[in-house]
């Protein structure tokens, strides 16, 4: 039986790549938003991948036949390391919309192994299966959500989203630092604007609603599963303002009207150091006048018995001690429901300093954040009395770094630039070893984590 289980799976995947393969010479445009995204001019290269992607499976036909659908599902994403050196041979921004590409069109694996049950969670009312994400930057037009929450991710957060389409800011504008398992950019927010997400995100909602009333239907067990409006997975929708925009908040408003419906949270993001003005936003006057108009146009909205999606911060790291008390008053007076610790540096220190690349304007992310990050995410659990639930973000590559970031009073938390590096395979291992740091210590739920390292300990009497 686990045989045949496997050589399904096998042929479901071939098959998916026989419907989904593009007709010759569509064109990738926002207008055909319920399309998956077009391989761009790279197009001999896309067909590398592929080739190499369904020879890995092919190959491992006769493996299928041994074993069953979990042995077999840790196979598949092992044998994603085999493509991450070709990656890493094109040029960066190549790569990622390869990257993109390939999990739109569900050319990555697909996880089908359960979560370890200590990861499991409830924020916002929301049933995650793990607090493992993907953070903004990489989905910036959610075109692959369906693909990504897919590789196990407990949620994926696109954007950031701009009202009006814009470009961004001219290549290249994307830099490796290999040796120290960082990256530079300095995207702009270039987005294909809220309509053509609000289509796309429109069509898979669609979907998901279909296949949900299919599932149901054919089950008769009522059992809450992990999840949102995303599916299996809970889906953020992270927002920005156009870069020639002179009324910031309007942007934002205009954003939450449009695309709000899809998203299980929201997010404003005040903190990308890539569009001028920006993190002038996160002054106290500023940012309590921004949220309240946000928190007004969400409010006026209609909803259901779920209420409105959560709405979140994003702020930079590179903010002095009292920035930080002026954003924490804010957020708990106007009862914000969370906090994204945090966007880019745009400092540099050592050993940083020392790559030719560092002297590329952009913000950093990556292994170097991560200390810096992790400071201010304890500082952040402190000021606001571990009210308001934090998602940290900032050099993640382990589970043991994700594990840090909990005890530090994060939630959540979320990666981006190791997933760049290491690709799918390091999603199972992150969760696999955060799983393992929980039980070393002693916690039976991650929940239990949270914050560990700020609690001051009881005198005994």
């Amino acid at each position: 039986m686990a045989a045949r289980a496997s050589r399904k799976l096998l042929r479901d995947f071939l098959f998916r790549r026989a419907c989904t393969t593009p007709i010759a010479g569509a064109r990738h445009c926002s207008s055909a938003a319920e399309t998956a995204p077009k391989i761009p001019h790279f197009s001999k290269k896309g067909r590398l991948l592929t080739g190499t992607t369904l020879g890995l499976v092919i190959g491992g036909g006769a493996y299928v036949s041994t074993v069953d659908e979990a042995t077999f599902c840790g196979w598949l994403f092992s044998a994603t390391k085999l493509v991450n050196p070709f990656f890493a041979l094109l040029d960066p921004e190549v790569a990622h919309r390869l990257g993109v590409s390939a999990a739109a069109r569900g050319w990555v694996p697909r996880e089908k192994r359960p979560d370890p049950s200590n990861l499991g969670l409830d924020v916002w009312g929301r049933k995650f299966s793990n607090p493992v994400g993907l953070a903004a930057g990489f989905d910036k037009n959610a075109e692959a959500v369906d693909g990504l929450l897919g590789l196990g991710f407990g949620f994926v957060e696109i954007g950031s989203v701009t009202p009006i389409p814009q470009e961004g800011n001219p290549k290249p504008r994307i830099f490796r630092l290999r040796e120290e398992g960082a990256i530079i950019n300095r995207c702009g927010f270039n987005s294909e604007g809220i309509v053509a997400v609000a289509k796309r995100l429109g069509a898979q909602h669609g979907k998901r609603k279909l296949d949900e009333t299919t599932s149901s239907s054919s089950s008769s067990g009522e059992e809450v599963k992990p999840g949102g409006k995303a599916g299996p997975g809970i889906l953020g929708v992270n927002l920005g303002k156009n870069k020639t925009s002179e009324d910031a908040s309007a942007d934002y408003v205009q954003g939450v009207h449009t695309l709000s419906q899809y998203a299980d949270y929201l997010v404003i993001n005040v903190s990308s150091p890539n569009t001028p003005g920006l993190r002038m936003l996160q002054g106290r006057k500023q940012l309590k006048d921004l949220v309240k108009r946000v928190q007004a146009a969400r409010d006026e909205m209609q909803w259901g018995e779920e209420g409105p999606p959560p709405l979140l911060v994003k702020i930079a790291p590179d903010l002095s001690k009292e920035d930080l008390e002026d954003i924490a008053a804010v957020a708990l007076a106007l009862r914000l429901d969370g906090l994204i610790i945090s966007n880019t540096t745009v400092s540099r220190s050592d050993p940083v300093t020392t790559n030719p690349a560092a002297s590329e304007a952009g913000g950093l992310s990556g292994k170097p954040l991560f200390n810096m990050s992790t400071s201010l995410l304890k500082e952040m659990y402190i000021l606001t009395r571990g009210k308001i639930p934090l998602i940290g973000c900032g050099g993640i590559s382990s589970g043991e770094d994700a594990y840090k970031k909990i005890r530090a009073g994060a939630s959540l938390v979320q990666l981006y630039t190791a997933f760049a590096y290491g690709g799918p395979a390091l999603i199972p291992k992150i969760k696999a070893d955060l799983s393992k740091c929980l039980e070393r210590d002693g916690f039976k739920f991650v929940s239990e984590a949270v914050g560990a390292d700020c609690r001051v300990a009881t005198p005994k009497a």
